[in-house]
């Protein structure tokens, strides 16, 4: 009788550890995904404000003179490409990471072209509201690469949690997936020349 019930009471205690490990595992899981999950919401904000601030930027464009109509073209048919492609912080899967970091590269390529034909145009290159904006999207972009970091490092801490053995286990028995990580561009290891300085 007695190894009956110091069995059924190490049973207890055993069941009762378990129970606590994975009520730690899932709120530690729910905690990181929720972090990760803000991360995104600050990339997305980032590129928002580009977005808003080329829109500023093109309108600017459009009143210089004779200025190249297929540039500015370019640079309004990759923001709204850019613009609509966004990603559900609940489905931050590779494929619509893919879509999502393609787009966002379509519109810096068209930026890009816009600023080297912007040499041509000296009235543009002296215009106050055309600098000011310049300088605002200079720092979104290093906003933009902040964020993106932050975003990974999010993403990692999560990830590592929910795939480490044992907690794998759990992670899988919960439905904790792995997450995407924002990639760097194919060709990105070339800075792009995105030159502000006019001087």
């Amino acid at each position: 009788m007695k190894k009956g019930i110091i069995a059924l009471i190490i049973l207890a205690i055993i069941g009762f550890a378990v129970y606590q490990w994975a009520v730690g595992f899932n709120n530690t899981a729910v905690e990181l995904e929720a972090d990760a999950k803000t991360a995104w919401s600050n990339v997305e904000s980032a590129y928002q404000r580009r977005n808003d601030l080329i829109g500023n930027l093109v309108k600017t464009v459009q009143g210089a003179a004779d200025f190249e109509r297929g540039t500015l073209t370019d640079v309004i048919e990759a923001r709204a490409k850019a613009t609509s492609t966004s990603i559900d912080a609940d489905n931050l899967t590779p494929q619509n990471m893919e879509a999502f970091q393609q787009a966002q590269s379509g519109l810096t390529g068209a930026l890009s072209r816009l600023m080297v034909v912007v040499e041509r145009y000296p009235e543009l290159k002296a215009n106050q509201n055309f600098l000011e904006l310049q300088s605002q999207l200079e720092g979104t972009e290093n906003r933009i690469n902040v964020a993106r970091d932050r975003f990974n490092q999010e993403v990692n801490e999560y990830d590592i949690h929910t795939t480490k053995f044992p907690g794998k286990l759990l992670a899988d028995t919960f439905g904790f997936e792995e997450m995407a990580r924002y990639s760097a561009d194919p060709g990105s290891e070339t800075a792009p020349d995105v030159d502000f300085d006019f001087e």
